[in-house]
C-alpha cells in the first residue's frame, strides 16, 4: 500500500522539490502556555548559552527543542555551545577568550566561581517561575543565600555494567580493579569525578585537605590502569550503547539515556557511596545580554519546559511542577529518586584550596600518563 501512494505523490513532490527538503520533518518548537510573561522586546539579540553536552531537550525523537522554542516564543537568537566537564568550561570562561550570558556549572565550581567573581547575581524580580523551585534546593553550601544560581537537575555518579559481561551484580566500585575485566572499564575522563571512586573505596573524605589521602587515592587509581579501556566523557554513550565496554562509573541520569538504546545494561550505586551534584543555572559575570539571560531562565523553569528537559534528559529534577505531573513518566524511577535514598551514601563536592587543587591536578595528569 505504501509504495502505491509513493508513486501517486511523486509528481507531487516533484513539484515542490525545493521545499520537501526542508521541511519533510517538524519541528517540535512551541509550549501549548505559559505561567510567566514574555514579551518580544529583545527581538533580534543574540543569547550566548554555553551548556554540558546532551543536557537539554533538542527535538530529537518529537520531543520538545528548547531553544527553538524560546526563540520563536521572545525572537532572541541562541547561540548554543557545549562542554563535556567542569573544568574544560571554567579554563575556557577564565581565560577571558569568550564571554557567555548563560552558564550550567555543578555545585562545587559554583562555589569556586563565585569566589572568583565569575559570576554576578540575579534579579530575582525577573525570575517568577523561582517559586517553583523546590525548597530542598534552596539554601545549598555552594549559594546559601539563592543569590547566584538557579537549580537546573540534580544526580549521583552511578556504577553501570552490562550484565551480559560482568557475571555478578556488584555492589562494589571495587569490581572496576576486578582482573577478569582488563581492558573493559571506562573511567572519568575529569579528575574530580575519578578521584571520587578511589576515595570512597579508601574511606577517604572527597574534600579532603591533607595530600596524603590524595596520594592514597592516586595509588588506587594507578592500580586500574591495566583495566581501563579509556577515559571517557560524552563518548561514553557510544561505548556503553554498542556493548563496547563491560563497565563505567558516570551519572545515573544518563544510564536511563543509555539503557533505552542497550536493555543490557544495569546500574548500581556502591555500598561505599558515591558523589551527589546540583547543577545550576548561572550568568556570567562578563554576560552581555543580561536581560534575555534572566527571561531564558524564566524560560527554562516553565512546567512544560521543565517536564519536557526532565523526561529527555532523565535526571532527577527540582522543579515542583513536573514531580506534581501526572504525566512526569520517571516519577517512580528507582534510579533517579531512590525508594531507600537514605541507605545511599552521598557527599557533595566542595571547592578547595589552590594548593590542593594543583596538587590532585598534577597527580591526576601523572595517573593519565600525561
Amino acid at each position: 500500500m505504501k509504495k502505491v501512494i509513493s508513486v501517486i505523490l511523486v509528481f507531487a513532490m516533484l513539484a515542490v522539490l525545493p521545499l520537501s527538503f526542508s521541511s519533510c520533518k517538524a519541528i517540535n518548537d512551541s509550549i501549548s502556555e505559559v505561567r510567566a510573561a514574555f514579551d518580544r522586546h529583545l527581538e533580534g539579540t543574540t543569547l550566548n548559552v554555553y551548556n554540558w553536552g546532551e543536557y537539554i531537550s533538542d527535538g530529537m525523537d518529537e520531543t520538545l527543542d528548547v531553544n527553538a522554542a524560546f526563540e520563536k516564543l521572545t525572537g532572541i537568537k541562541i547561540n548554543y555551545v557545549t562542554y563535556d566537564s567542569n573544568e574544560v568550561m571554567y579554563s575556557k570562561m577564565k581565560s577571558g577568550s569568550v564571554s557567555y550570558d548563560i552558564v550550567i556549572p555543578s555545585d562545587y565550581m559554583i562555589e569556586r566561581m563565585i569566589k572568583e567573581n565569575m559570576l554576578q547575581k540575579l534579579d530575582f524580580s525577573k525570575i517568577s517561575n523561582y517559586d517553583l523551585i523546590d525548597a530542598k534546593y534552596k539554601d545549598l553550601y555552594f549559594d546559601e543565600k539563592n543569590e547566584y544560581s538557579v537549580p537546573y537537575n540534580v544526580g549521583m555518579v552511578a556504577l553501570i555494567y552490562n550484565k551480559t559481561m560482568v557475571n555478578t551484580t556488584p555492589d562494589s566500585w571495587e569490581i572496576m580493579w576486578d582482573p577478569q575485566y582488563k581492558g573493559k572499564v571506562l573511567q572519568f575522563d575529569n579528575s574530580r569525578d575519578g578521584f571520587m571512586i578511589a576515595q570512597m573505596l579508601e574511606g577517604v573524605d572527597l574534600n579532603s585537605t591533607d595530600k596524603a589521602d590524595w596520594d592514597k587515592a592516586a595509588d588506587r587509581l594507578r592500580a586500574l590502569h591495566d583495566n581501563l579501556k579509556g577515559y571517557v566523557m560524552d563518548d561514553v554513550f557510544q561505548e556503553m550503547e554498542g556493548g563496547n565496554a563491560a563497565i563505567a562509573a558516570y551519572y545515573a541520569g544518563d544510564y536511563l539515556t543509555m539503557k533505552d538504546k542497550n536493555d543490557d545494561l544495569e546500574m548500581v550505586y556502591p555500598k561505599e557511596g558515591t558523589n551527589i551534584f546540583v547543577d545550576s543555572i548561572c550568568i556570567p559575570a562578563n554576560a552581555k545580554n543580561v536581560e534575555a539571560a534572566h527571561m531564558y531562565i524564566n524560560f527554562m523553569l516553565e512546567p512544560e519546559v521543565a517536564l519536557a528537559n526532565a523526561e529527555y534528559l532523565c535526571y532527577a529534577t527540582p522543579n515542583t511542577s513536573v514531580l506534581e505531573n501526572e504525566e512526569y513518566s520517571l516519577a517512580d524511577c528507582e534510579e533517579l529518586y531512590p525508594k531507600n535514598a537514605d541507605a545511599v551514601k552521598t557527599e557533595y563536592y566542595h571547592d578547595l584550596p589552590d594548593e590542593i587543587r594543583t596538587y590532585y591536578e598534577k597527580l591526576w595528569l601523572q595517573i593519565k600518563g600525561e
